[in-house]
């Protein structure tokens, strides 16, 4: 019950949703792109990012000092069919702006 407790709750912010989106269509990518491409500072990013993870949808790999975020995989078929959903909507998201310095 508490994981799909955290899916739900995962889901209860409309920025969390863009990011969802966002990561989703854009495949991998660096937590300094999404903060570059959300225009929000690294803390409320990261907020909603952990949020997202717990809830079961990403995954993250480090490389140095930045973190890489994706869609995790396998997805069950609950979270797959949240994605697809989520592809039908009208949710309008930024373009991904790349933009860390190394």
């Amino acid at each position: 019950m508490d994981i799909f407790l955290k899916t739900v709750a995962a889901l209860n912010d409309e920025t969390r949703v863009k990011i969802l989106k966002f990561i989703n269509q854009n495949g991998e990518v660096c937590v300094c792109d999404i903060e570059n491409s959300f225009e929000m500072i690294q803390s409320r990013i990261s907020r909603h990012l952990k949020i997202l993870k717990e809830g079961g949808f990403l995954k993250v790999e480090r490389r140095g000092t930045w973190a890489y975020y994706s869609i995790r995989s396998p997805l069950d078929e609950f979270r797959l069919a949240v994605l697809k959903e989520l592809d039908s909507l009208d949710i309008e998201i930024p373009k991904l702006n790349k933009g860390c310095s190394v």
